[in-house]
């Protein structure tokens, strides 16, 4: 949880470094995870190999220590040969030419067999393939095994296979007891690299945590700075009966002052906008009557609630109309503002904007170069985004240039303004 007073841009911060430490914690998880897969793969065939080898050789070997003689099948070197007595399971298979296969000297019992119809399988198998093949089949008695199964040959013709069985439960254990301790292992390396990432990333964070605050020490103090001398300054101007003038200069500049420190503010994630309802016809009427050349501007206004933050509203009409009455022609030209749901319109009778130049007047850092221009209309755009809405430059009908800022009627109260890129110092 972010800590109580931080502002935005430290709680931005400090998700970003928990994002960090459960991205650099799950890439860790996921190649670990592999990693054990590949491993826990390797092991089990390699058991299955070893142990298809153990009873595969067993069986062919004591294949070969038994014989016919006549058709009469001898088994008596089982009872002497260190392979038979070395052997979980053990049994020899005999069948007559089309007869199922019987089971002689099974040992330890004919419970550790397969069921009948598994142990014609595995002779018929022998038959058809006429080596040594191996499978996996249940005892009858409980508990599986792997089986070999090698032949015995009665001149041309297979009268016999050597039938060795081992348990696959010890194998498996030990297959289960790696696996868990790999997913015990792969468990305790994930927290550390987690916990090894979170260290990494505070300390890759720490300067732009100081970095933040010195900018927004910087910022507070500005804002007191820059505002008593220009407070003073209009006691002073009032006091000595200075022009009017003047004191539209010093209201403009004392505007230009608050609205580059909320923008600096905002830019920084130091202050988040706050969007509340607000009537946006009075808002637009309220701005134009405080203009100090507003008897040339008309307002139609229709009665509209938007949701917005009411300076940075301010202060894209006042840069529209004051844009409008800058390049719409000359000085005492007419300007229109109109207010609709959700659109404020402002139409100038000037020469307009090129159609190649109406993106480009929107652009941080311009300061006008021609009719129509002015470097406010950034602050606009600016502005329009934090609403989650649009600006933009069209034909008025019959002449001019109509400047729009339009706002939609599901905006959202809360939004961030680090997702909109703010302009640069600009003319307000």
């Amino acid at each position: 949880m972010n800590r109580p007073g931080a502002s935005p841009a430290v709680a931005r911060l400090r998700r970003t470094r928990r994002l960090m430490t459960l991205l650099f914690a799950a890439t860790t998880a996921a190649c670990l995870v592999v990693l054990a897969v590949v491993a826990i793969r390797i092991d089990s065939a390699s058991r299955r190999s070893g142990l298809d080898h153990e009873v595969g050789s067993r069986a062919a070997g004591l294949s070969r220590a038994v014989w016919f003689d006549a058709g009469v099948l001898h088994l008596e070197p089982l009872s002497e040969d260190e392979l038979a007595q070395g052997a979980q399971v053990l049994a020899v298979l005999q069948a007559a030419p089309g007869k199922s296969p019987t089971a002689r000297n099974v040992v330890p019992g004919r419970s550790s067999l397969p069921g009948a119809d598994r142990l014609d399988e595995i002779w018929h198998r022998v038959l058809d393939e006429q080596e040594t093949v191996q499978v996996s089949a249940s005892a009858a008695g409980g508990g599986r095994l792997r089986w070999a199964a090698a032949p015995v040959w009665d001149d041309d013709r297979i009268g016999a296979a050597v039938l060795v069985g081992t348990e696959l439960a010890r194998s498996e254990h030990d297959h289960d007891l790696l696996v868990r301790w790999l997913a015990l292992g792969c468990t305790a390396l994930v927290c550390c690299a987690a916990a090894v990432g979170h260290l990494l990333s505070g300390r890759a964070m720490r300067p732009a945590l100081l970095g933040l605050g010195r900018q927004e020490q910087f910022l507070a103090e500005a804002a007191h700075e820059l505002r008593t001398p220009l407070a003073t300054l209009r006691l002073v101007v009032e006091r000595t009966g200075s022009s009017e003038e003047a004191l539209r200069l010093v209201d403009r500049l004392s505007r230009l002052v608050t609205g580059l420190l909320a923008r600096a503010r905002l830019e920084s994630g130091a202050q988040r906008v706050e969007l509340v309802p607000l009537r946006l016809d009075q808002l637009v009427e309220t701005t134009v009557e405080e203009l100090p050349d507003h008897d040339s501007v008309t307002v139609t206004a229709e009665p509209v609630v938007v949701r917005g933050d009411p300076d940075l509203l301010a202060q894209a009409v006042r840069n529209l109309v004051e844009n409008a009455q800058r390049h719409g022609g000359p000085a005492g030209s007419p300007v229109e503002v109109a207010v609709t749901p959700g659109l404020v319109t402002v139409r100038d009778h000037g020469e307009g904007v090129p159609l190649a130049d109406r993106e480009r007047v929107f652009a941080r850092g311009v300061t006008g170069s021609g009719p129509g221009t002015g470097a406010g209309l950034a602050i606009v755009r600016w502005v329009a985004g934090l609403h989650h809405g649009t600006a933009r430059l069209t034909d008025a009908p019959g002449g001019g240039l109509l400047a729009e800022l339009r706002l939609p009627a599901d905006a959202h109260p809360g939004s961030s303004s680090s997702s909109h890129e703010g302009p640069g110092t600009v003319d307000a």
